[in-house]
């Protein structure tokens, strides 16, 4: 009794306010400064898109990685003020740091790769989420762009997580106008000249009725011939995604014309 009764319990309890109270205000402080610091980055990125014409997938993961790297900055820098707060060196916390993330740095250097080729690959829009890539030996449509990975959804369904230091060449198919190109295999005894005239109807038909074409369908001729078959190639130019359905509505009309032009011919017609 006589031991606690010599214990200075008000020197104790303000001792322990004080540092509530240093306490509060840090974290207040803590939140204020995470509060304005990410509206900033946001409103900063915000602009920097509108000027600089940055498409919204990449201009959200910078953002990301700026919000990411600012939190983790902060959380550091409070763990500091704390360990001060309680008359903890915190020179001995960066110097563990300090190796910590030399080992890190020796033991993934895979990983710092990683991100160092992901951030240029956003940087220099070498593509966007939606396009589709052929990249690391798979093609596909990109579903995400990471730091770390790149997720690439085959058409069969399959999704592939493709490190960023695997990107070494990338081609790019959905920049600019793409390609339908249609063959179409007949009798070598048949009027070319006629054919020709019968498929471009047809093809000018598909114009009209499908906006995403935006030059053609045109017949460019004969793209191969021999004994038993002659080959009419029929070349398109489409929108961005739209190839393949407009290559599958062509053949169905030329299967349509040819019919009608084979029903025609036919003795009694």
């Amino acid at each position: 009794m006589k031991a606690l009764e010599q214990v200075d319990w008000v020197s104790i309890i303000m001792n322990i306010s004080m540092i509530l109270l240093k306490l509060i205000a840090i974290f207040v402080i803590y939140f204020i400064i995470r509060a304005i610091g990410n509206k900033m980055i946001k409103r900063a990125y915000s602009a920097f898109s509108e000027k600089h014409d940055v498409s919204l997938s990449r201009a959200q993961t910078l953002q990301s990685l700026t919000l990411n790297i600012f939190a983790y900055l902060l959380i550091f820098i409070l763990v500091v003020m704390i360990l001060d707060l309680f008359h903890y060196n915190p020179t001995a916390l960066l110097a563990g740091a300090g190796v910590v993330g030399l080992a890190i740095g020796f033991g993934a250097q895979g990983l710092v790769s990683d991100i160092v080729t992901g951030f240029f690959i956003l940087l220099e829009k070498q593509f966007d989420v939606g396009e589709y890539i052929t990249v690391a030996g798979f093609d596909g449509i990109v579903e995400q762009i990471g730091l770390r990975t790149t997720q690439l959804r085959s058409f069969d369904g399959t999704l592939h997580f493709i490190p960023n230091r695997s990107i070494l060449n990338v081609s790019n198919h959905s920049r600019g106008t793409m390609q339908a190109l249609v063959d179409i295999e007949l009798s070598p005894d048949e009027n070319v000249d006629q054919m020709i005239t019968t498929l471009q109807a047809a093809c000018d038909e598909v114009r009209e009725s499908m906006p995403q074409i935006i030059e053609g369908p045109q017949v460019v001729g004969v793209e191969a011939f021999g004994s038993s078959s002659l080959v009419l190639r029929i070349i398109a130019k489409t929108e961005t995604m739209e190839q393949w359905r407009v290559e599958r509505i062509l053949r169905k009309k030329m299967k349509e014309a040819l019919d009608l032009d084979k029903e025609q011919k036919e003795p009694g017609s």
